[in-house]
This record gives structure tokens, C-alpha cells and sequence, in this order.
């Protein structure tokens, strides 16, 4: 049973219309009538086949807007790096007695996990438990690195991972409904261009099947988006 202010903002959508971005971003504002401040997220379907390794799409992009949500890091490193992290602004370092922490305690106080290749080993013994949770550094999306200090700024300036699930489906953040449409719009187009660029060369047929945007609590808008 969907609440009144969803059944009323449905009446505001024409669910057969492929809006416009400029238009979409404005309705799913007119949309976001929670009493907090929603997060505005893409959706989209890729005409690709997931099982397939050379059709994964997945990668990071650093929103010029950021995502308005204030991300907690955790650096697993030790000695200079660990004071690296420190002074670049790192919720929680530490190395073993932080994985305990996690293993022991069921511990998640943070949002992403950066670490050093050197301590990927140790790290690597907590996948089955960081993996599920989206929490596990990787090379690919810039979390293990030796550059802990870049990596920090990058996530707390709004670097978003994207990675198309089983259903061939894209989900992302695009910021805040309080951010308004103009700088929705800009995070947008950077996340829809990189999304192209990354598109697998196996790839076959139409590649963006559907693109839609949605409030947290809101219905989702079509948008006419072109390659």
C-alpha cells in the first residue's frame, strides 16, 4: 500500500513519457515531499549480459558536486601511511586490531575502506564479510593504493563506484534534493558520460536500454537520454 504523497506525486508523472533531464531532475524534486533531505538516485538499464566478464561495466567518478552525504573512511595501512591517512583526514586508521574489530565485533562504523597493496593480504581474509556489504577495497575503484592521501580527498569530494548488478542495473547517487536541479543536473551528465565511455566493446545492440531518476521516497521519472 503506497502512502498518499506517493500516489499523489504519481499523478504528476505521464509514466509512457521519456522526459527530458532538465525536466526529469525538476519533477523528481516536485516529488520529494519527505520531511528529510532525499537522495536523488540513477537508474539505469544496460544492454549488457553480466554474467559475462567482458561486459562488466563498473568504475568511479568523482561527482563535481559530491553526493552531499558525509563519507566515513577507514584506512587499513601502518607506519607513514598510517600517519598519511591521519593527516588527510581519516575517520578511523588503524591495521590487525581494527580487523579484529570487524571480525570480533561486527563492527561497520564506516562508509569506505581504503587500504595499502601491502596490507591487502591481511584484508583479503575478510572478504566473505566486507564483499557482501559493497565494503572491500579494490584496485579498480582507487580504494587500494599507495596514495592513501589522493584517495581520501577523492571520496570525501564525492568519487562514486558504479557497477552494473545481476540485472544488468546501474544504481547511483546523484546528491541531494536540497542540492536543486542545476547542480543535479551537472553530477548527472558526468556520471551518464562516464557511463557511455565505459560502455564493454562486446557490448551488442542498444546499450542504454532505460534511464530513469528516482527520490528515496519518490517514483521514478523516464528520461530520454541518447548516446
Amino acid at each position: 500500500m503506497k502512502g498518499k504523497k506517493y500516489v499523489d506525486s504519481l499523478k504528476l508523472i505521464e509514466n509512457t513519457k521519456l522526459y527530458e533531464s532538465g525536466d526529469a531532475l525538476a519533477l523528481v524534486l516536485q516529488t520529494a515531499k519527505a520531511k528529510f533531505d532525499e537522495t536523488i538516485e540513477l537508474h539505469v538499464k544496460l544492454g549488457v549480459d553480466p554474467r559475462h566478464a567482458d561486459q562488466q561495466v563498473r568504475g568511479v567518478v568523482i561527482l563535481p558536486n559530491g553526493t552531499g552525504k558525509k563519507v566515513r573512511v577507514l584506512v587499513i595501512a601502518k607506519g607513514a601511511k598510517a600517519d598519511e591517512a591521519q593527516a588527510a583526514g581519516a575517520d578511523f586508521v588503524g591495521a590487525e586490531d581494527i580487523l579484529q574489530k570487524i571480525q570480533n565485533e561486527n563492527w561497520f562504523g564506516f562508509d569506505v575502506c581504503i587500504t595499502t597493496p601491502d596490507m591487502m593480504g591481511v584484508v583479503g581474509r575478510l572478504g566473505k564479510i566486507l564483499g557482501p556489504k559493497g565494503l572491500m577495497p579494490n584496485p579498480k575503484s582507487g580504494t587500494v593504493t599507495m596514495d592513501v592521501a589522493k584517495a581520501i580527498t577523492d571520496v570525501k569530494a564525492g568519487k562514486v563506484e558504479y557497477r552494473v548488478d545481476k540485472s544488468a542495473i546501474v544504481h547511483v547517487p546523484i546528491g541531494k534534493a536540497s542540492f536543486g536541479a542545476q547542480k543535479l543536473l551537472e553530477n548527472l551528465q558526468v556520471l551518464m558520460d562516464a557511463l557511455i565511455k565505459a560502455k564493454p566493446s562486446a557490448a551488442k545492440g542498444t546499450y542504454l536500454r532505460s534511464v530513469s531518476l528516482a527520490s528515496t521516497m519518490g517514483p521514478g521519472v523516464k528520461v530520454a537520454y541518447r548516446e
